[in-house]
């Protein structure tokens, strides 16, 4: 057996399970995280229409500066922080967080606070 092929699978069965619950509507739309291990990506999706109405990810320079890597907690808070300026431009005030089957924990849970203290509330 492989290992990694099963951590995989035990992922992608958690992250089906957390989006049966969590569906974007026009008023309070999905905060999709996506974390790899080298960067974190956030996007807001009205489900409803099937549209991304603002993404952020550390892999953009000018959201990461000059920080030498995106794959740490500090990283996710610039893209937590940036993900909320961008849902107040597109007039975004209320999401639904999909934590993507990962934990609650570490970059997930910094992106989720930075984005609370930008505006975000969920």
């Amino acid at each position: 057996m492989d290992k990694n092929k099963d951590r995989a699978k035990r992922l992608l069965r958690r992250k089906y399970h957390v989006r049966k619950g969590v569906f974007g509507t026009v008023e309070r739309p999905r905060l999709s995280i996506y974390r790899s291990s080298k960067h974190i990506y956030a996007q807001i999706i009205n489900d409803f229409d099937g549209k991304t109405l603002a993404s952020a990810s550390s892999v953009v320079s000018e959201i990461i500066g000059d920080a030498k890597n995106g794959g740490n907690i500090a990283a996710a808070k610039l893209v937590g922080k940036a993900i909320a300026d961008r849902a107040k431009a597109a007039g975004v005030t209320a999401v639904a967080f999909d934590r993507g089957g990962r934990r609650y924990h570490g970059r997930i849970q910094a992106l989720a606070d930075a984005a609370r203290e930008g505006g975000l509330k969920f």
